[in-house]
């Protein structure tokens, strides 16, 4: 191949490398092509390492592996992983009379072996839901990565297997009471979920019951907590609007619980409260932070609304689980989640946690008249563990930890919450973890630092196999919760969009510099990284503080903000406006121009970068990481790497096999090594000139 790097050529006008979007063509499939072979060219040196990095975060994973089973009428559910394979195997078994969750091998039935499916190519299970008579099992495949799926429902009696003859469909699948009748979901030309379905099995055709004509509205549809209701959830970025069916009447027609107002946001679950089926609904009706209110079964409508929980300035309510024991409000409180239980007719409490810095969820998956429910906990430093706790008294037990073969030891490793001071003086956190002698020593490491920022997601902190590699060659890793996300609440979260996107990156920014203040890195040794949105923020850092990161790695980046903004007629930029603003409005086109990480590539010396792209993605297209590798090209001075992989098998998510995803990390972490192996280089030099 050529030894130097592949140049798109420019086109006339404002967009000279708009070429790039035409899918398929032969001369824009030719320049992604050599954009991989120059990968792999600037890579060749590095494959035995890469093959090293694997096999070794392969050897800590329990490949042969039995999930936590859950227990649901008459049997146990759970999923086997088996060496050498891709894909879990689905199973059921008999429930034990004892009701432990011991596995009756005498009675295991396989229900989906996605190995088989499979093949060499790509695979991804959306919908994989049992009828209620447990009976039928429907579930959705996408197979290239474009999160269209088809549906199929096998029946576990006879094992017949029947595909659903529904284009277009979103993945989604719900049974009424009856396990006859089905709702799905299907997307309109912007890949927007817009109409529910209802299919009855044995007919040839399904009946649309809803269709959202709101461009910026999604379409969802889900069986409530107590299993009586099915709840159609229409929702933007600021509003939503929901509509209700009783679960035993399928052919029934949905009723509305509060008609969309714009900003407000309610999300609706059905449960006992007092003994009574009630309607619990958590609102922002009362303030951003939300507050939660009651109504009765017959009256659920928002006239007939009762508080509850009352709004807090300090406490964010992100959701709800209800149990016929107890509801539980999922908080969160100076940037950490927190579970507050309120058991029938006892005391609330908090559940206590062992970790500083932590991520922490409710697993939903139990029957409604369970006395236990289950907690999915993970520190930086902890891998993930599945906790049982006993609704009545708190009482806590570890059921299951995700295993780390050979040596490891959790207290190796320390984890630290740290702040950071942005421009404008607020105090940004930062979750860091590395070897506990490098960080009690303040060692000056190498440091890889990630971000996101955007649609109030909050990036808690969680436990990597794959990691570890890092961590035991002397990297630190750290998370920069800048605004945007959700980690401080609502006010976090609007601090970073529209108007005030600039808060981002200025948060990010300054937790870099706070770090390298602080002595932990340097900028010679600080490499960052971002998906979707947070390649958004990787690529605007990049180009207002070059100097500040030795390496990027920016996967599936959103980084051609400003003309995916302008084009509505691309799945998912209409809802996109409440996020970003319209730029048909010329004061929001200036906004975004000014920070668009593709518009703003100027002559500079940029970090070495990796940029990743997935073919099939329908949320990013792959042309933004094209574009902007191609401008970073023509703009770079110096000679540190400039690559782009486009996965021509993949979508948003990357390469759905669990082996696929262990050589693309192996691949990113041997970028990192060689990257800033060149930047300690080029720094010596440097020094030594001076």
């Amino acid at each position: 191949m050529s030894s130097t790097a592949p140049r798109a050529h420019r086109q006339p006008g404002s967009d000279p490398y708009a070429w790039l979007e035409q899918r398929d063509a032969p001369e824009v499939l030719a320049h992604l092509q050599a954009e991989n072979a120059w990968l792999d060219h600037c890579m060749a040196d590095s494959a035995a390492l890469r093959e090293q990095l694997f096999e070794e975060i392969r050897s800590r994973i329990r490949e042969t592996d039995l999930s936590l089973p859950v227990p649901w009428g008459p049997w146990l559910y759970y999923q086997r992983t088996c060496a050498g394979e891709e894909y879990p195997r689905h199973y059921r078994c008999a429930r034990p009379a004892d009701d432990s969750l011991a596995i009756d091998s005498a009675s295991e039935t396989l229900l989906l072996d996605l190995n088989a499916l499979a093949g060499e190519g790509y695979i991804a299970l959306g919908g994989f839901v049992i009828s209620p008579d447990h009976r039928y099992l429907a579930y959705s495949l996408d197979t290239c990565g474009d999160e269209i799926f088809t549906l199929h429902v096998k029946d576990l009696e006879t094992g017949a297997l029947q595909t659903l003859p529904f284009s277009d469909c979103d993945g989604s699948l719900v049974w009424a009471n009856d396990s006859q009748t089905l709702f799905f979901a299907t997307l309109d030309d912007t890949h927007r979920p817009y109409r529910l379905q209802r299919y009855r099995l044995g007919e040839a055709q399904a009946c649309c019951v809803f269709e959202e004509s709101d461009g910026r509205f999604f379409l969802d549809c889900h069986r409530a907590s107590s299993e009586r209701q099915l709840i159609l959830l229409l929702s933007s970025k600021t509003t939503s609007e929901a509509w209700v069916l009783d679960a035993e009447q399928p052919l029934g027609t949905f009723t509305c619980l509060a008609p969309r107002e714009e900003g407000h946001e309610y999300y609706p679950d059905h449960g006992l409260l007092e003994g009574q089926y009630s309607w619990l609904i958590r609102s922002n009706q009362a303030g951003i932070n939300f507050a939660l209110y009651r109504a009765s079964e017959t009256q659920p409508e928002r006239a007939h609304w009762q508080p509850l929980i009352g709004h807090r300035d300090d406490s964010m309510l992100e959701s709800v689980s209800l149990n016929a024991g107890a509801f539980c409000l999922e908080r969160r409180e100076a940037g950490l989640p927190v579970i507050e239980v309120h058991p029938q007719g006892g005391a609330s409490y908090r559940v206590q946690l062992p970790d500083a810095a932590y991520s922490l969820e409710i697993d939903d998956g139990l029957e409604f008249t369970s006395t236990v429910i289950r907690l999915r906990y993970e520190a930086l430093n902890r891998p993930a563990q599945i906790r049982q706790l006993q609704l009545a008294s708190g009482l806590q037990q570890v059921l299951k930890e995700m295993p780390v073969e050979g040596p490891f030891e959790a207290d190796a490793y320390l984890s630290l919450r740290l702040w950071a001071t942005a421009a404008d003086g607020t105090q940004v956190p930062i979750s860091l973890v590395g070897r506990r002698e490098i960080l009690e020593q303040r060692q000056s490491a190498p440091l890889y630092l990630y971000g996101y920022g955007a649609y109030g997601e909050s990036l808690d902190p969680w436990f990597s196999h794959a990691r570890l590699s890092l961590l035991e060659r002397g990297f630190l890793f750290a998370i920069a919760h800048v605004r945007g996300g959700g980690e401080l609440g609502e006010a976090w979260y609007r601090a970073g969009k529209l108007a005030h996107k600039q808060n981002s990156f200025d948060d990010f920014i300054a937790c870099a510099e706070s770090l390298i203040q602080q002595g932990y890195t340097t900028p010679h040794q600080l490499a960052i990284s971002g998906g979707s949105a947070g390649g958004l923020l990787i690529g605007a850092v990049l180009n207002q503080r070059p100097e500040l990161f030795a390496a990027a790695i920016a996967e599936v980046p959103f980084v051609d903000i400003l003309n995916t903004m302008q084009h509505p007629e691309l799945p998912l930029t209409i809802t996109e406006y409440d996020e970003w603003g319209d730029p048909t409005d010329p004061e929001v086109h200036a906004r975004i121009a000014a920070y668009a990480p593709y518009e703003n590539v100027r002559p500079q010396a940029y970090p070495a970068i990796l940029a990743i792209a997935g073919y099939h993605d329908s949320r990013v297209q792959y042309w933004e990481a094209a574009k902007w590798v191609a401008r970073l090209r023509e703009c770079q001075r110096g000679n540190r790497l400039l690559l782009l992989k486009t996965d021509f098998s993949a979508g948003h998510g990357g390469m759905s096999g669990r082996y696929q995803a262990l050589r693309d990390a192996a691949l990113e972490y041997a970028f990192l090594f060689k990257a800033l192996q060149w930047s300690a280089t080029d720094a010596l030099q440097r020094s030594a000139a001076t």
